[in-house]
């Protein structure tokens, strides 16, 4: 009777642990992401042609492609709703400051605080670079055997030349860049989504509401908070299906790109980690001097919004759950949440910015190209000013920096090199970005706080 006791009890404790197991996953979506991230890679070395190639290639590219539909329907429907996000949750960051000198307070704060960011994020990498040299490891063979053909994966090269040229001559006339930013046409504007524009516009529209009598205020801020909550209850839809969308896009990854190619590059890949991680670092301590959040505390809170970053490689796809985060998880105001982020997910690309001076230098080192004190200094204030306004979208960053290497004389057709590896370090710059986002809430909350 004892053992038949024993074995029942057994049996029940294992429907009790599987039950518990089922409630956390159902209930944690951090591990539902975390679950969809493993197995999609698992998948994804299975039937790749550079893994175990259980199944002939073509197959293997059509199961990617279709278990990859959640995610592109994921990130479809955050994208078709990121203008009005944005716009509304500006408007209303901005509205609900109260008064124009707290808004002032807050406005004169923000910019200091992402460029002084930006710059400790760039010269981060520069001393990286040039301590590790990670151009040191490739062989002149296989920058011989590099060409622009690879490039046609990405995106169509003659659009990518033309898009760094473009940048490139924005870049020179500064003056009318600035001017550029206040958008002639706001519905052009976000027809062809240009963000920073539409951040631009919101912030004017909002300070012209908090300017003017609250009565006639009033419809306009009633109609931008219900346009907010209807954009998160979108929002809400797409994350039902976001465990689903990380097991598919990483399976699509895995497939095409496979870990050979993350191997041949080992030292860069290696050396943009490690900066990544030096970043992420000062962040913590960042929270921890000026908020009193213990690391681990700050990381245990954002795990589930660095998750769902590392999966998208979009700080804009996720900026619903960063404001969700800052106002539940650390107790941000609103105002200060919704003023924030929006702006930070277009500006505050910190993790971008490292991991372009990093690939700048690397490729200098690889084609033989010293750079001087003058080209590094160069090379920062460029990069700062790329970094600054680049679209928080996956793939952007390889446009961006070819307007860089110009800059410093360094052929673009050495982006060539990137490809391969470029999609996971877009992956993990991501997780910066969102992080520096949070954190500079927090840095911004309190400052305010003191202050009145």
């Amino acid at each position: 009777m004892k053992k038949h006791h024993l074995k029942y009890a057994s049996i029940a404790d294992i429907l009790v642990l599987t039950e518990s197991l089922g409630l956390l996953i159902k209930t944690r979506l951090w591990l539902q992401i975390l679950i969809g991230m493993i197995a999609g890679i698992a998948l994804g070395v299975l039937i790749s042609a550079r893994g175990m190639a259980l199944v002939d290639r073509h197959v293997a590219e059509l199961i990617a492609g279709w278990l990859a539909l959640p995610g592109y329907i994921f990130l479809a429907l955050i994208q078709m709703i990121m203008v009005a996000l944005i716009f509304s949750s500006i408007i209303l960051g901005v509205a609900s400051c109260g008064t124009g000198e707290q808004l002032r307070r807050l406005g004169i704060r923000i910019m200091p605080y992402f460029l002084c960011t930006t710059t400790v994020a760039v010269m981060l990498g520069i001393v990286l670079a040039e301590l590790v040299k990670p151009g040191a490891y490739i062989s002149q063979l296989m920058v011989d055997n590099t060409s622009l053909e690879p490039l046609s994966q990405a995106a169509n090269a003659k659009e990518f030349v033309t898009q760094s040229d473009a940048s490139a001559a924005r870049h020179l006339n500064f003056p009318k860049t600035l001017a550029n930013l206040i958008p002639s046409n706001p519905l052009r504007a976000a027809l062809d989504g240009s963000m920073l524009q539409i951040v631009v516009f919101s912030i004017f529209f909002g300070i012209a509401l908090l300017m003017i009598q609250s009565a006639r205020a009033k419809p306009l801020l009633d109609i931008a908070m219900s346009l907010q909550e209807v954009a998160m209850k979108i929002v809400s839809w797409a994350m039902l299906i976001a465990p689903l969308a990380v097991f598919g896009l990483l399976t699509e990854i895995t497939t095409k790109m496979g870990f050979d190619a993350i191997l041949g590059m080992g030292g860069y890949v290696a050396t943009v980690i490690a900066g990544l991680l030096c970043l992420l670092l000062f962040y913590l301590g960042l929270a921890y001097v000026v908020a009193r959040i213990s690391p681990l505390s700050f990381l245990h809170n954002i795990r589930e919004l660095q998750l769902l970053a590392f999966s998208t490689s979009s700080s804009a796809a996720v900026m619903p759950l960063s404001i969700e985060t800052a106002t539940k998880r650390f107790a941000i105001s609103e105002s200060t949440a919704n003023f924030v982020i929006p702006i930070g997910a277009t500006i505050n690309m910190d993790g971008t910015a490292i991991y372009q001076v990093i690939a700048a230098v690397f490729l200098a080192q690889v084609y033989g190209i010293d750079l001087s004190l003058p080209a590094l200094l160069l090379l920062s204030v460029t990069t700062i000013g790329a970094s600054i306004g680049a679209p928080s979208t996956p793939g952007v960053g390889i446009v961006v920096l070819a307007t860089i290497l110009g800059g410093i004389g360094v052929p673009v057709s050495g982006i060539a090199l990137l490809i391969g590896v470029d999609r996971i370090l877009d992956m993990s710059r991501t997780v910066v970005n969102v992080t520096g986002d949070i954190t500079a809430c927090l840095v911004l909350d309190k400052l305010m706080l003191r202050q009145t």
